[in-house]
């Protein structure tokens, strides 16, 4: 089996059926780390509707779809916050994907994404709970930084310069 990556309307069946799969597991580990449940079905639903991917369209930005032998198995997007630098999103691979090395393709397919917009700078953020993001961008040459937004979830915040 091989892995591709290409860029795909952020509104496509596949895009969509992505983002309520990584939606979801982000939103019930923080919930059962936080209050011992799951995400409220009504709260998943008015969140993944509320963040339809827009954001991640072209002309400023762009959305990845990682397949596995031609089946969906993950996403990435970028978004230019101004002319140098571009934030890198909803990196995610299906749970049954992850350990085949899609998520460091995936991650390097958003770099050239984000280099074809004009950035010269990827920053991201993060949560403490979601331990195998910080280690893969670690290991992918992010370095940690302070604090860059308002995101009341967001716990640990990334840079890297794009040669």
């Amino acid at each position: 089996m091989t892995w591709t990556v290409a860029p795909e309307p952020y509104d496509s069946p596949d895009a969509r059926a992505l983002w309520r799969a990584y939606y979801t597991e982000v939103s019930d580990r923080w919930y059962l780390l936080h209050e011992g449940r799951r995400t409220d079905p009504d709260e998943l639903e008015r969140e993944i509707a509320a963040a339809d991917g827009s954001d991640l369209a072209p002309p400023r930005g762009q959305l990845l779809i990682a397949r596995y032998g031609g089946e969906p198995a993950g996403s990435a997007g970028v978004r230019l916050l101004d002319a140098a630098t571009a934030e890198l999103k909803r990196v995610f691979l299906l749970p049954g994907m992850r350990g085949r090395g899609g998520a460091g393709r995936l991650v390097a397919a958003a770099e050239d994404a984000a280099r074809a917009l004009g950035a010269a700078e990827l920053i991201l953020d993060t949560r403490s709970d979601l331990v195998e993001a910080r280690t893969l961008y670690a290991r992918l040459g992010y370095t940690e930084t302070d604090r860059h937004n308002d995101d009341p979830y967001a716990e640990h915040w990334f840079r890297k310069k794009l040669g």
